[in-house]
């Protein structure tokens, strides 16, 4: 399973990264940084539906995601990649 992190302090809510996730696993939290930005978290706090595929942390603005894929999640997508070859 991957596992996202979010850099709290630099998020400022802009929720690029809700937009493009594409198991919708992200939304806006009534949590404020220090700047009074509300910050994204994952629905539901599971993190199961996460796919690992880092679109999040590419859009985001200001390098707040972290994503981690696991070795499993790696092998999947080059799988997967080989048979839409």
């Amino acid at each position: 399973m991957s596992r996202v992190i979010f850099r709290e302090e630099r998020c400022k809510g802009c929720l690029l990264c809700a937009l493009v996730c594409p198991v919708d696993m992200l939304e806006q939290s009534q949590r404020s940084n220090s700047q009074g930005y509300r910050v994204v978290q994952v629905k539901d706090q599971d993190m199961s539906p996460c796919k690992g595929c880092a679109f999040c942390a590419l859009i985001c603005p200001d390098e707040a995601i972290i994503v981690y894929r696991s070795k499993k999640d790696d092998a999947l997508t080059e799988l997967m990649e080989a048979e839409h070859v």
